[in-house]
């Protein structure tokens, strides 16, 4: 049965692996210029200096790190490849699963073999699971080594598709992906439909969970500080920033989404303040921000791989129900 299903999925094996050296060729490449750069201009040592706490004097960095985003951050862009290969794990490998079987009739001779469907379905499974499993890990740590520098560099690790292609969530996405194909075909039972289907489920999924799910597994803190502080919010600590401003002294938030610096060694403070205060109100004036911290990125990726693996194990028992019912 193991190597009936690896003759069947022999192509789609070598495809898979022909568009990860191809994906590989791409990424090497610029994830060592970066890397290179990174340290070469001092940057990463600046950044190690500054570490990860909550307020910081983050100037001696800022220029460095300009240079740097100017050079490489449309280069970020690419980790939108990285995103679809769960995706397509689930339309290249799961959806053709059971559909090309039923599609072609081939499933009546493999069932009057001695095999059970049961047995069938769950070696299919877990023959092209385990290769999608493989894939996922090594993706996973590819993508992960190729970002560091970006992350770093004020990114964070919690940025949308960023979070998406690093950790052990890639290898929840996946393993959903694909059992989300083999349902799908077991529905439609023809090749193309199944594909159809589990590419708009899995993105409907995925959205669902990112932006309606993820943002309230733990909740966020909080962070405020004076506006006339000489330190300022490390904004290269990978947090994930939910929303940030200005408060005046009663509490209201007068200026959504910026922040305001009026330390003593900017010169004119007291100026400074006055401007604050004849434009926002009385102070005292203090930046806000709420956010997730970046030391919680294990704990999220976590409960997002927890939540695609039990939804792997639902979608794998239901289709295993619907095969017994395939005439």
């Amino acid at each position: 049965m193991i190597w009936l299903t690896w003759r069947q999925h022999r192509k789609q094996a070598l495809w898979t692996a022909v568009a990860l050296l191809a994906l590989a060729a791409v990424l090497v490449p610029t994830g060592l210029a970066m890397r290179s750069s990174f340290q070469d201009s001092g940057l990463g040592a600046c950044l190690r200096a500054l570490g990860h706490a909550e307020l910081v004097d983050n100037g001696g960095c800022e220029a460095l790190s300009e240079r740097f985003r100017n050079k490489y951050d449309s280069t970020a862009y690419l980790a939108v490849l990285l995103v679809l290969l769960p995706v397509l794990a689930g339309v290249f490998l799961g959806a053709p699963l059971v559909a090309r079987e039923v599609e072609n009739g081939t499933h009546r001779l493999v069932w009057t073999q001695g095999i059970s469907r049961r047995r069938w379905i769950l070696t299919k499974f877990g023959l092209v699971g385990a290769v999608a499993l493989v894939l996922s890990v090594g993706y996973a740590l590819g993508a992960a080594w190729w970002l560091e520098p970006l992350a770093d560099n004020g990114l964070g690790r919690f940025r949308y598709l960023v979070f998406d292609v690093q950790g052990i969530a890639p290898i929840g996405y996946t393993l959903f992906a694909v059992a989300l194909g083999i349902l799908a075909g077991t529905i439609s039972r023809r090749v193309l439909p199944a594909m159809g289907i589990s590419l708009t489920a899995f993105i409907a999924v995925r959205a669902l969970v990112e932006l309606f799910a993820r943002p309230y597994f733990l909740p966020a803190k909080t962070l405020t500080y004076a506006i006339d502080s000489p330190l300022m919010a490390n904004r290269f600590a990978g947090s994930w920033i939910y929303h940030e401003g200005v408060r005046n002294g009663t509490g209201a938030l007068v200026l959504p989404d910026g922040r305001i610096g009026c330390a003593p060694e900017a010169g004119d403070s007291a100026g400074c303040l006055a401007r604050i205060a004849q434009d926002y109100g009385p102070g005292p004036h203090t930046n806000w921000q709420e956010y997730q911290p970046a030391d919680r990125f294990w704990t999220f990726q976590a409960i997002e791989t927890g939540i695609f693996l039990a939804l792997t194990v639902l979608l794998v028992t239901v289709a295993v129900r619907r095969v017994r019912r395939i005439s």
